[in-house]
């Protein structure tokens, strides 16, 4: 449950699909978006989160593939997550960008583009059997999405 340190090309592939989609957002930043008054607390949650998740995801090697048991499907279920976070970001790029798009829904997921990859995080977490990153994920859950949940109901009132 403590984890072993190496490098993981599994958690390097998460965190590419996760910051390649980021990037492009610069460009398509929807109209009316702004950080300002987001939570202090949720706001410290948020980026320890990043940095833990991201440091985690690349310094322990219990990520990386191993043989095929029923333990796997937690990697595929981690997969399937940052597969339809993929698929929210198309939808979002193929909208009109708006703010409502960015805080949008998919599948009954709330605030899907914040949910899906602490999801798919807190599943590899899981896979790996790493209760730092587990951890991680659950501190960066809590700033992340619920900043996100903060700013649906601004756009909502």
């Amino acid at each position: 449950m403590i984890g072993h340190f190496g490098f993981s090309y599994i958690g390097l592939l998460f965190l590419l699909l996760l910051v390649i989609p980021n990037i492009l957002w610069t460009k398509k930043i929807p109209q009316g978006y702004t950080a300002e008054n987001e939570n202090r607390i949720l706001l410290a949650l948020e980026r320890t989160g990043e940095v833990l998740t991201s440091c985690f995801s690349l310094l322990f090697s219990d990520f990386n593939l191993r043989g095929w048991t029923a333990w796997s499907l937690w990697l595929v279920f981690a997969f399937l997550a940052m597969a339809l976070y993929e698929l929210w970001w198309f939808r979002y790029f193929r909208s009109e960008q708006r703010l409502s798009d960015f805080y949008s829904s998919m599948l009954g997921i709330p605030v899907a583009g914040a949910t899906l990859p602490v999801t798919a995080f807190f599943f590899l977490g899981i896979y790996g059997r790493v209760i730092w990153m587990l951890i991680a994920t659950v501190i960066l859950g809590i700033g992340h999405i619920g900043i996100h949940l903060g700013h649906r109901r601004e756009i909502a009132s």
